[in-house]
Parts: structure tokens; sequence; C-alpha cells
């Protein structure tokens, strides 16, 4: 009887799911079909995938990270395909359509038929669930709609001194190192923008400079570390898989850690902030303006609880959501645009000296004081560098997004379903837009320079409706953290580029120390 019924069960099992991925496979075929046409190369990206791989898993020495030489890859497709603006690959029956000209790139970021990210960034809603950065559609609008006013410069003004007080921090450190043959910026520069973005997101100091919160210090590294491994794997793409693989399980535990200790932070918050409104601390109608409009500003967490005290379908687990979204985009990506900065200025000193001289003239009627938004406007030629250094090393190595329906770019129809990515390391080397594209040139973003350049040609922080929210914030707390740091220091960088491993991990980052001489300026 048993075996009968079991029999029945599976037969009936069969006979539904057969079809079921008979038409995907027709579909997923049919898409394959249509982006054919397209140009690209006429091997399968999957055979080029496990000749990456094998790097990865023939033993401990490897000839070449994989993830520096997919960089490669990508690169000499794009040059391969220049003329036709695009090129698509595909992984199993999925085509990936790669961006890399301005006017390509345009119409995928500017359209609203691209708005959604791609299904990769799935793997992100254990830690992220849905906010800004992996929401879609009407929760994506909403989202952004009810953020956008957190981000005013008037705002952000207030978080001016928790940049100047954690890069001061950072001084004092490199102080201490100033004798050092060399030091690898990369750790010290993270630990400060997690200090900052800490300060800044949640209100509250975890002193990662000095060692502290280690365990959360940790499980943040860890977790981005394991989205990695397991989006270059696909037997993990499987929740099923993932939660029964040690990853996964490491990856449930550091979450657990991470989420427990914003969770913690917003009840603490939430019940000060509400003692001080029973007190009168927190008057009303502070509730109904915006946040623009009132003057004490000290965490964005801050925003977000007294935006879900005037509207409760904003929910605390959205804050949540929120906080560590912010965490995750927040102090990485603004982390590494730094080290690259210092790098390229340790290369090039006669950009140093032109930013020596913008800053003691800045700075002329006390050179120890705290930088302030008039200051950081006047420093034009060290945006410049930051701008330049970001045209060179983009934190973000490509833009993902999902076609709902087909698009027409150019000549071409891009089928629905197709991912695309858009490619800022090749669309920031495009010569027609950037001549010289090797040549680290501050000057290119003067603005006699910057006038009749394609408004695509330059995505650092994406573009179009979707683009980076925070782009002001990191650009303001980039300017304060190098000031500080260039006021007291001349620096020189040991390693040419040529000899600088890239990858592209999460972010852009280096594969060796990034290593830099501080000596003291006077």
């Amino acid at each position: 009887m048993w075996n009968h019924a079991l029999g029945f069960n599976w037969t009936h099992l069969l006979l539904i799911i057969t079809p079921i991925l008979m038409i995907a496979f027709f579909l997923s075929k049919r898409r394959c079909l249509k982006a054919e046409s397209l140009p690209g190369p006429r091997s399968r990206a999957l055979i080029l995938y496990c000749m990456m791989m094998k790097t990865v898993y023939c033993g401990k020495e490897k000839s070449m990270n994989p993830l520096c030489l997919l960089l490669q890859v990508a690169s000499g497709l794009c040059q391969m395909f220049e003329r036709e603006k695009l090129f698509r690959i595909f992984v199993a029956t999925r085509p990936f359509v790669f961006f890399y000209k301005p006017e390509t790139v345009e119409v995928v970021l500017s359209s609203n038929v691209t708005i959604e990210k791609s299904s990769e960034y799935q793997f992100l809603h254990p830690w992220l669930g849905t906010g800004l950065l992996t929401s879609k559609g009407d929760k994506w609008r909403f989202r952004r709609k009810l953020l956008t006013p957190s981000f005013h410069f008037r705002v952000l003004d207030d978080f001016i001194p928790i940049f100047d007080e954690q890069s001061m921090v950072l001084a004092s450190k490199l102080q201490s190192v100033v004798n050092e043959p060399w030091v690898d910026i990369v750790p010290l520069i993270t630990m400060c923008t997690l200090d900052i973005i800490c300060q800044t997101a949640m209100g509250v100091r975890i002193n990662a400079q000095g060692g502290g919160c280690s365990e959360y210090v940790k499980a943040i590294y860890e977790i981005g570390e394991t989205f990695l491994h397991r989006a270059l794997r696909p037997w993990l793409w499987s929740d099923l898989i993932f939660n029964c693989h040690p990853s996964g399980r490491k990856f449930k535990a550091n979450l657990q850690n991470v989420h427990g200790f914003t969770r913690k932070v917003i009840k603490e918050k939430k019940e000060y902030m509400l003692q001080l409104s029973s007190a009168g601390g927190i008057q009303a109608e502070d509730v109904d303006r915006s946040p623009s409009q009132r003057k004490k500003r000290k965490a964005f967490l801050e925003l977000l609880l007294e935006l879900h005290l005037k509207n409760e379908s904003f929910t605390e687990e959205d804050i949540r959501e929120e906080v560590d979204t912010f965490m995750f985009e927040g102090h990485d990506t603004t982390a590494m645009a730094i080290c690259w900065t210092l790098h390229m200025l340790g290369l090039h000193p006669e950009a140093q000296e032109k930013v020596f001289r913008e800053l003691d003239d800045i700075f002329r009627d006390d050179p120890n004081r705290t930088a302030t938004r008039e200051d950081l406007t006047q420093m034009k030629y060290l945006e410049c560098v930051i701008k330049e250094t970001l045209r060179l090393y983009p934190s973000v190595p490509f833009i993902a997004r999902e076609l709902n329906d087909s698009i027409e770019v150019g000549k071409y129809k891009i089928p629905g379903g197709s991912v695309c990515f858009i490619f800022p390391w090749m669309l920031h080397r495009d010569p027609e837009s950037f001549p010289e594209p090797e040549k680290f040139d501050p000057e290119r973003f003067f603005p006699e320079n910057s006038a009749g350049r394609h408004p695509y040609a330059y995505v650092p922080f994406s573009a179009g409706p979707r683009n980076c929210i925070g782009q002001k914030f990191a650009i303001m707390e980039e300017k304060t953290v190098l000031a500080n740091i260039l006021r007291r220091f001349r620096i020189v960088s040991l390693d040419p580029r040529d000899r600088v491993n890239v990858m592209p991990d999460l972010i852009i980052r280096n594969v060796d120390p990034l290593r830099i001489r501080f000596t003291p300026r006077c």
C-alpha cells in the first residue's frame, strides 16, 4: 500500500514538474536565440568560466586571481567589440549584455524598463532585505522618495564634525608609523570609514580604529566575503544547498550578530526618542517637518525613526533594512576611494603639491582647525583629484540591471530577461571621452574641460533614476578625511600602477598591500 501510494505521488509529481521544466527550458532557449544576434564571442561563457575557476581549485599556488582574470577578459572583449558598443555572453542559458560606451549606457541607466537590479542581488536579501539597494518597483520608488530628504546638504552638514573627529583619530595613527618604510593603508582607512558610518548611520561609537566591537566588525567583513564566495559558485546559488554548506552556516551566524546589533541600537534609540518626546525634548511639529527643516541631526537612524513615528507603515524592520544597506554601501566603497586617491597622489607629486597649496590657502588662518562646509566647497582641485581617481578606479566594478521587457539600443534589440552590465572600468577609459585614458590628469574635471562631455561618460555613482543616493555624503567624507591627512603628511606610493593588481570584488580593490610611506609635512 505504501509503495503504491509513494509511486502514485512521484508519478503525479513528475507529470507536474516535467512540463514546467520543459516550458522554462523552451523560454530560456528562445531568449538565448533572440540574444544570439547580438555581437559577442561564439564560445559560451560557461567554458570561459570553467577556465577561470580552474585557477581557484588547482592547488594553493594560483597563476592569477580569477577576479583579476575576469576584469582582463571583460576589458579585452570591450576592445574586441568597440565598434559595436556592446557585446553579449551567455552564462548557461542566460544572456549578459555589457555596455561601455556613453550613448548605450545612457539608454540603459535612464530607462524605466531597466530600473530593477539583477537577480544576483537576491543573495543580499538575507542581510539587507528589500531596502533601497535591493527593492523593486513601487516599493523602491516609495523608499527613494521617503529617504531623499535625509541626504539634503543641510542634513549632511551635521555629519562633518564626525568625519573630522574620526579622520583625526586616523591621522594620529598615521603619526605613529611615519618612521616605518611603508604602511598598507587599506586596513587603516577602512577602520576609519567604518567608525564614520556607524556614528553617522546609527549614532553609535564602535571604536573600530581602536579595536572595539571586534565581533561586529568581523561579522560585517565575513558577510561580504561569503556573499562573493557564493556568487562565484553556481552550486551554492540554491538556498537549500547553501544553508547546509559550512559557508551558509557561517553566513547565518554572522547575520544574527549584525542584525542583533542593529535591532538593539534601533530599540534603544526609539525608546530614548520616545522618552524625550514625552518630556518635551522632541516637539510634535518636528515630526511633521521635513528632515532638512530641522536643526539637530546626529544620525541617519534618528531620521528614519522620526519617519517611523510619523508613519508607522514604515516599520522598525524597514529601518533595519535601510541602516544595514547604508552600512553596506557606505564604508567599503568610500574607504577604497580614499585609498586609491592617496595612492595616485603618492605617484604624482606635482598633483600632491597643488593639493597642498589649496589646503594651505584654505586653512591659512588656523592650520589645525576643523573643516567646515565652506572649506569643503573650496577644495576644488582636491575634488578633481578624487573624480579622476574614481574614473580610473571606479568603486563599483559592474552595475547590473535586469530587463523586464526588450529595449532598443542603437541598432540592436536587447531581449527581455537579459542582464545588462554597465562596465564603468572601460566606460571611463573611452578615449573619445577621455583622451589618453590611462593618464592621471585631474584637470580633465575642470569646468572648461568637462564642458561638452557626454553626461553618461562618467558614472562612478551610477546615473539616472537609480543613481547613488549617498554620493554627496561620500564626496564630503572623502574630502574631509583626505584633507586631514594631507594637511599633515607628505606621501609616496612605493608601487607603480602596473605593479598593483586590481580585482573586481564587491568593489574595485587591490590584491596585494597598497604600500605608502608617510612623512610629516613640517
